[in-house]
Formats: structure tokens, sequence, C-alpha cells
């Protein structure tokens, strides 16, 4: 999740004249104040110790609510090099040799890539092959190879840094975006709820183990466990149901055994055919793809003896068992409501939390792949980066979710 704004842009500067800062600013459409950045870091090679001007020759109105005049934060990637393909026909035309399956006309041309993480807006991005650019001919100072490929990854932990930073700073102006104690009732009820099923779950899954699998009732066991978790937890009996509780759940198991029987019907009738493929939500892609593409290229680094505490299947798990998380947090539909309706809510913010949990888990391993010089020096910063990038995603949803949870005690 990024604020992408290349197309309000009127003109902008951006300057790496001193080393280690980037300042800048930016005018946009419909704002007469530009934006001010203040970021930690340097541009690639070819802008570093430089002074760049950009204009972009057909703005667009619409420019972003929230977006915060002052940027300060940390540089992401700032380069002009980026090789990227430009049609030579309308959009309307690539789509229509995109529907006949046929090539479109195209040529490679140098993109400008501004990004960076900011305190008040997280990742902003501006990516454009249109604008005119103007670098002052003469760098300040001049980085080499070496000098890039070190500051890509002390711009990757720089990123690290400063999102724990945000949650510190935040948390500081008694802001709950990135603190893991509840600030409602609401939240601490589902955090209550989420302990007590993860510990009656971690009982019957050890007496499981104990007792072997085979011939394992397992409704009886869970029931079992289930009342003795009460009892040691000072919880009194279950009262027995109600005449009305009883009505309403035989009510229940009648609505979804129509449900059931409705969809039986159409997945004989394959209407379903008919229906699209509901969209993944943006964030959760992200996080499948990263998870997947990691599963496949730490194999390529173990050893054959790797331990299951490794390192590098660490990195791997954390991403993976966060877009797990994730995914149970957003849905598998992008049209789903959000933030989810407070009936909802606490269950969401539970499952990302523990997503946060599994993404800060793999940023530590990475650390540790780090000290041990494990797989290559440029995947880990593009790992780093991307999970930190996902972290501070997740955080943002957190607090999103947060505020409907406070609206709701509000209201009560």
């Amino acid at each position: 999740m990024a604020w992408r704004i290349d197309e309000q842009v009127v003109r902008g500067e951006i300057d790496n004249r001193r080393k280690g800062r980037v300042t800048g600013r930016i005018w946009l459409v419909g704002r007469d104040e530009p934006v001010e950045l203040e970021l930690e870091g340097n541009a690639w090679a070819d802008l570093a110790g430089h002074l760049l001007r950009f204009t972009n020759p057909q703005p667009s109105p619409g420019a972003p609510e929230g977006l915060a005049t002052r940027q300060q934060g940390v540089v992401g990637d700032i380069t002009a090099s980026r090789k990227v393909k430009v049609p030579e026909v309308s959009m309307d035309e690539v789509v229509e040799c995109y529907k006949a399956k046929r090539p479109f006309p195209w040529h490679w041309a140098n993109s400008l890539y501004l990004e960076w993480f900011s305190i008040p807006n997280g990742r902003v991005v501006i990516e454009s092959a249109a604008f005119e650019l103007e670098v002052d001919p003469e760098p300040a100072w001049v980085m080499d190879e070496a000098e890039e490929e070190l500051q890509r990854a002390r711009n990757a932990e720089a990123l690290t840094r400063f999102m724990d930073r945000l949650g510190s700073l935040v948390a500081d102006a008694d802001d709950d975006f990135d603190d893991d104690a509840p600030r409602s009732a609401a939240e601490a009820e589902a955090d209550a709820e989420a302990e007590w099923m993860d510990r009656l779950l971690d009982r019957v899954t050890a007496r499981i183990e104990r007792e072997g699998r085979e011939e394992i009732d397992f409704d009886v066991i869970y029931e079992e466990e289930r009342e003795r978790l009460r009892r040691e937890s000072g919880m009194p009996p279950e009262p027995e149901p109600t005449p009305e509780q009883l009505a309403q759940q035989a009510a229940w198991i009648e609505e979804m055994n129509a449900a059931a029987a409705e969809a039986v019907e159409d997945m004989e009738s394959e209407s379903w055919k008919e229906t699209a493929e509901p969209r993944r939500p943006a964030l959760l892609d992200r996080a499948m793809d990263l998870a997947a593409r990691l599963h496949t290229e730490v194999e390529t680094w173990l050893p054959g003896s790797a331990p299951e505490e490794h390192p590098l299947r660490e990195i791997a798990w954390g991403v993976q068992f966060a877009a797990v998380k994730l995914g149970g947090a957003l849905g598998h539909d992008d049209d789903d409501p959000w933030p989810p309706d407070p009936l909802f809510a606490g269950d969401t913010l539970v499952r990302l939390k523990k997503s946060r949990d599994c993404l800060r888990d793999a940023l530590r391993a990475l650390d540790a792949a780090d000290q041990e010089n494990l797989a290559t020096p440029g995947w880990r910063i593009t790992t780093r980066r991307e999970t930190a990038e996902l972290l501070g995603a997740v955080q943002q949803l957190i607090q999103e979710v947060r505020e409907v949870l406070k609206d709701s005690d509000d209201e009560s």
C-alpha cells in the first residue's frame, strides 16, 4: 500500500548534494504550498551528489487528501535510470492489442523513480517516464558501484529502524498505531478470547499427541479440555442453554443447511462458472507472492543438514505465516468492506497483530542472516526492504481497525 502521486505532480526538485541527506520540494495540482522532503539516506549513484529538477508536461488534478506537507523519514529508492517499457500507442490501443493477443509497439526509456517512507504517510512513490528531467552537470560528491551496493544495504536497514521508530513515536504521542497493548475494551476482549483459544488448542493438540492419533474423537477431547480449562481458569461452568437459545441454534442450523443445499445446487448446475473470480486484496497478493518467492529462493542456499531454526528458513516461514494470517484478516475478495464491521473487527485485529509478529520474526531472522553472511547481500537487502514494506502496511491496517473498535466503545 503506497501513496502514488506522479499524475498530480506539477514540478519538483530533489537535492542529494549533502551526503546522507535528501531534501526536496514537490508541487502538486491544487496545492499552493509544495510538499517538502527531509529524508535520511542517499539516492542511487546516478543522482547521488546531484540536484535534480523535474517537470510533468501533463499534470492531472486529484491530489490525495491527507498527504502531509512536511515529509520526514527515510529514502527508499531514488533514481532516474530505471529502464521501463513505454508504449508507442495510446492505452486504448494497448488494451485492444492485449485482447487480440498481439504485441504493441514500445521502446525502452529511463524512468524517474522517487520512493520514500515518512512518518505521516508511510510509503510514497513517484514513478514516470514522461517527466522532463534536468540534472546539474557536476556532482557535489561521487558514489561508486561498491558504495552504491553498500548504500542500498544501509537504506534497507534504515527502513527497518524507521518502522520501529515510527511505532515508538506514535506510541509516545498517545497513539496506538504500533503498540501491542489493547487500546479499547473491545480489543482487550478480542485479545483475551484469542489467548484463551490458543491455550485450548495447545491442550487439545498435546492430548492428541499423547494419546495417539488413531480413533481419536476430536469433538469429545475438545469439549473435555475446554471444560477443564474453564475450571482451572476459575470460570464458572457454562449454564444450560435456555429454550430461546436452543430455538435460535436450531434456526441457525436450519439456515446453514439451506445455504449448503443451495451451494450444492449451484455447483451441480455449474452456474458458478458464470461468476467472476473474486479479486484478492493487493496487499495479500504482495504477501503471498513474496512468500512463494522466498520459499523457492531459500531452498537454493540451505545446506542439506539445515536445522528447523536456520535463519533462512525462519525468514521464509515468517513471511509465509504472515501471509496466511493476513489472508484471514482481509479475506480473499477485494470487494469485501474495509474497515470491517465492529462485529468482526476484533477477530480481524487479532489476525493482523499475529501477521505483524510474524513479519517481525522474519526481520529478526534477517539480522541473523546478516551476521552470518548467508545468501547474498543483494538478496538480503531486497528481502528486508519488501518485508519492512509489508510490516508498515499491516501496521496501518491495525490502526484503521483499532479506530473502528474505539468508535464502537464510544457508542456503547
